[in-house]
């Protein structure tokens, strides 16, 4: 059974940054498709940033050009780096597989964008 442990939420100002990790068991960066997802109370979980195998990357609109997904496939880490924080990206934020998760998902990281 795949775990996945995020971690480096926290409280920041608007305009702050914030570097979110997830740690995985076994091989699956280098086997998969892994994304960051967010979820806010009453709304579905939102894939905000994904990166392919071979380390293509994709971000939704609302994050382009502020927040950078990367991995350590030798360390079974992967990495959101979030910029100029807003305070809607305020969220619970979780990692998975891109596009077709896991069916287990790990506890979350809280991020809140508040001044």
């Amino acid at each position: 059974q795949v775990q996945l442990v995020e971690s480096g939420g926290g409280l920041v100002q608007p305009g702050g940054s914030l570097r979110l990790s997830c740690a995985a068991s076994g091989n699956i960066f280098s086997l998969n498709a892994m994304g960051w997802y967010r979820q806010t109370p009453g709304k579905e979980r939102e894939l905000v940033a994904a990166i392919s195998r071979i380390g293509n990357t994709n971000y939704a609109d609302s994050v382009k050009g502020r927040f950078t997904i990367s991995r350590d496939s030798a360390k079974n880490t992967m990495y959101l780096q979030m910029n100029s924080l807003k305070p809607e990206d305020t969220a619970v934020y979780y990692c998975n597989r891109a596009g077709l998760p896991f069916p287990y998902w790990g506890q979350g990281t809280q991020v809140t964008v508040s001044s």
